[in-house]
């Protein structure tokens, strides 16, 4: 009975969680059509590409015992696919600035992914420490990510407008943190439900704001060559009116 309630827990924690990865597809058919990355930020994604990486290694057999956490792997394996597509289509339609903040912060990330790897992997020889080192970071790198949307928050807040904080992606994020906060706390695994203690509040404040601020729009302010093509147009008028 415990053992098939833990799996239906898993496969619809995996569907809610493969739906929050998926949710950023509508913010990244705008950057595509507009090709612009805006006002969105890259940052959530690399967090959350990280994430995916250790939490994919973790699951596997070289930290886990065996397959014991393979509903990991697999949610995560697809999270990685999806993550990496959405950090490439920001650094192609980033600005030359922004193509650099991104590739200085996905370097570091990828190489302390891979310094977990290989320190977890020939430091240790036991599955009993590998968890406790990838499930650490990966419990860090978890917070992080759920915690990076506070950027958003605060434009949200500032702008009074919901507009780069996707409602999709918020309730993915709500269900996900609930459902995976369930499944660590039936197979007993801190480093699966300890994220969720993070992610359950932020995205209920993610969305109370929606529910603020969600007839919010942001008002883009003429630029220079509009503001004199306006003032060429008001002297045409004045003159056709006689007023000098």
């Amino acid at each position: 009975m415990a053992e098939t309630l833990q799996l239906a827990v898993a496969v619809i924690g995996n569907a809610a969680s493969i739906s929050l990865y998926a949710a950023p597809m509508v913010t990244f058919k705008r950057v595509l059509r507009k090709k612009s990355t805006e006002e969105f930020s890259c940052i959530p994604y690399i967090i959350g590409l990280l994430n995916c990486l250790l939490f994919t290694w973790y699951g596997l057999p070289v930290v886990s015992y065996q397959w014991e956490n393979f509903p990991l792997v697999t949610v995560n394996g697809v999270g990685v696919v999806l993550e990496l597509a959405y950090v490439l289509i920001y650094f192609w339609y980033a600005s030359a600035k922004g193509k650099v903040k991104v590739a200085m912060t996905t370097i570091p990330v990828l190489l302390v992914f891979c310094i977990t790897v290989a320190v977890s992997a020939f430091a240790f020889h036991d599955n009993r420490h590998r968890k406790l080192l990838v499930g650490c970071f990966g419990l860090g790198v978890s917070v992080a990510m759920y915690g990076s949307p506070l950027i958003v928050m605060k434009k949200v807040i500032q702008t009074k407008s919901v507009e780069f904080m996707p409602l999709p992606l918020s309730v993915c994020t709500f269900f996900a943190s609930v459902l995976w906060l369930t499944y660590g706390l039936l197979i007993r695994d801190i480093f699966v439900a300890g994220p969720s203690v993070v992610g359950i509040p932020l995205s209920i404040l993610q969305l109370v704001l929606h529910c603020k601020y969600r007839k919010g729009s942001v008002v883009e302010e003429p630029n220079k060559g509009s503001l004199e093509m306006g003032d060429i147009e008001k002297n045409v008028t004045n003159h056709n009116n006689g007023i000098s």
